[in-house]
């Protein structure tokens, strides 16, 4: 797999200058890589640690830096050429990159910022292993309560915690009296993520229970999702909250996709959790919808 990702390093490479080569097509890109572009966007940010297009922008304005500083071209001709309509938008981009704008960049000689191409290689350490199972799981529903929440990579969520200190506790064990089937009790849902899963975006977040009944009448909130039947791989952790269960996430992106014959596939994004008597620890078991990377491609996102 990461032979490929590698190769789909070299097409965006070759597609930097728009004017030339023609724009990234991040379906193509999924394309090169033999999998779908849902599962190549999240791939990519976990392995990269940024998103797709956070990159293909700081390898453009890397690439643009030189011809606005020494070049002859005009600042738009600069700006058309890597695949921006108007100088407005480049200068934008070139400031975010290199904090500076073109312009003072080419009348002040600034120092610019480079972001190098990015390819990926097998790390082995072999210092831990990861706990996961496949489970064939039928069409089953999600009742609970949502939020519309930024995404955190690492540390506490404020806008997850307040939200979960806002529910009322006899509305949540009305709810939690509903779960019959595995994960147990109220779980964790993450659902709607973006494809790149960029740090600040937003995502629905649930607090519900795996069922096969109704939302509950007279309970203010309560809603219900349908979840088609499919496989998930299920990954079990343990350590210190929270950074242990977010970890789960990331290890699951960067060391088990790369190296097992499955993908992601759209769909929530379950985790279940159980404390220790003071909070600080715990175990959890995170639930991802996967298929078989011999399957053809899905062509869908979130």
């Amino acid at each position: 797999m990461l032979d490929r990702f590698n190769e789909a390093m070299a097409y965006v490479e070759a597609h930097l200058e728009v004017a030339r080569d023609g724009d990234v097509d991040p379906r193509e890109l999924a394309r090169v890589a033999a999998t779908s572009e849902y599962h190549f966007r999240r791939m990519f940010s976990a392995l990269a640690g940024m998103p797709l297009s956070e990159y293909v922008r700081r390898r453009r304005m890397t690439l643009a830096g030189p011809a606005v500083v020494g070049g002859d071209e005009t600042l738009l001709d600069i700006a058309v050429r890597y695949g921006y309509e108007s100088g407005e938008g480049f200068a934008r981009a070139f400031r975010a990159v290199h904090g500076v704008g073109p312009g003072e960049a080419r009348r002040e000689g600034a120092a610019l910022v480079s972001q190098p191409p990015i390819s990926f290689r097998l790390v082995v350490e072999g210092s831990s292993s990861m706990r996961y199972r496949i489970v064939e799981k039928p069409a089953f529903g999600l009742v609970g309560f949502r939020a519309r929440v930024p995404l955190v990579h690492e540390g506490p969520n404020a806008a997850i915690m307040e939200f979960v200190r806002g529910l009322d506790p006899a509305a949540r064990a009305r709810v939690e009296a509903l779960a019959d089937q595995e994960p147990a009790g109220l779980v964790s849902v993450s659902d709607g993520i973006a494809d790149d899963r960029a740090e600040g975006s937003e995502l629905d977040y649930w607090q519900a229970v795996v069922t096969g009944a109704e939302a509950p009448d007279g309970v203010p909130g309560v809603e219900r999702l349908e979840v088609p039947a499919g496989t998930w791989v299920v990954f079990e952790g343990e350590g210190p909250v929270p950074e242990a269960f977010q970890h789960l996430w990331r290890d699951a992106y960067v060391e088990w996709f790369p190296s097992h014959p499955y993908r992601t596939r759209p769909g929530p994004e379950l985790l279940s959790t159980r404390l220790d008597p003071d909070g600080t620890r715990g175990t959890a078991a995170l639930w991802l919808p996967v298929e078989p990377t011999d399957g053809p491609p899905e062509t869908s996102g979130k």
